[in-house]
């Protein structure tokens, strides 16, 4: 009876991975198919005419290459931002005794139940004030700080001991040497983790680029895809549209992979019994 539960699992886990790995599948398997013929491929696990012609057209018809660079650099621009603010401000509120410090940290657990639709227009009005609409500066700063990354750093600060800290002061570490050489090399699998959840939020992100970009040099692509779905067609361009998906999805399965050591760790972590 184990020996059948645990094939039971396995086979669940199976079906599981398959539904999700299929669209992703389908999606990249119907890029490289004509436009004419998508529609009666669909079903079709194998397709034998394969063509770049979907993926020329894109890089012809719309400036992709800037889309990709533009969310590439604001995506990468924010997430090494807010790791480095986050793990700061977490080390702070988690090691250090100052005035009103329980009640700061409060009010930055307040502002992650507000919705970030709410933030929109007086961000807008902000950078608005400060001219920096159809900027990268309007597009990163909103970007680096945040409730989240504050919090998940602090907890795991928290949770660090301190005897490796106290060993680096009697060492002669001052608290920045005790945080860089001590407490963040610690924190990587938690640092990982923070990583790709901004890096996928910022990568992913639409209503503020929409909002707050105007030329189409400072599209993202996801702003970018959008348009050109919805621009002025007689017939949608389902192949080069997929082969537009794809292209999204490179950076973020790169990000993925190149952290999935420790973003796994730290999910590990929160099973083991001491």
């Amino acid at each position: 009876m184990k020996r059948l539960r645990v094939l039971f699992g396995y086979l669940t886990l199976i079906l599981i991975a398959i539904s999700m790995l299929y669209p992703f599948f389908a999606m990249v398997n119907l890029s490289f198919v004509n436009n004419n013929e998508i529609f009666s491929h669909a079903g079709k696990l194998i397709h034998t005419n394969l063509t770049l012609a979907n993926y020329k057209n894109v890089f012809s018809e719309i400036p992709l290459s800037t889309y990709f660079l533009n969310s590439l650099i604001i995506a990468t621009a924010a997430t090494v931002g807010q790791v480095i603010f986050s793990a700061l401000a977490g080390y702070a509120f988690a090691r250090m005794q100052f005035k009103f410090r329980d009640a700061v940290f409060l009010l930055i657990l307040i502002t992650m139940l507000i919705p970030p639709q709410v933030n929109i227009i007086p961000l807008f009005f902000l950078m608005r004030e400060l001219h920096l609409i159809d900027t990268y500066q309007a597009l990163i700063w909103p970007a680096l700080f945040g409730g989240f990354g504050i919090f998940l750093m602090r907890q795991y600060f928290l949770g660090l001991p301190t005897d490796l800290e106290e060993a680096a002061k009697i060492d002669g570490c001052n608290l920045f040497q005790t945080f860089f050489k001590i407490a963040l090399p610690l924190a990587l699998p938690t640092v990982a983790t923070l990583a790709i959840f901004t890096f996928v939020t910022n990568w992913n992100s639409f209503m503020w680029p929409l909002i707050v970009t105007n030329s189409e040099s400072m599209r993202t692509l996801p702003v970018g895809l959008a348009i050109y779905k919805g621009s002025f067609r007689e017939i949608t361009l389902w192949g080069e549209l997929l082969a537009c998906s794809v292209i999204c999805t490179i950076p973020v399965i790169g990000v993925f992979l190149l952290g999935k050591k420790y973003f796994i760790s730290d999910i590990l972590q929160g099973g083991v019994k001491e």
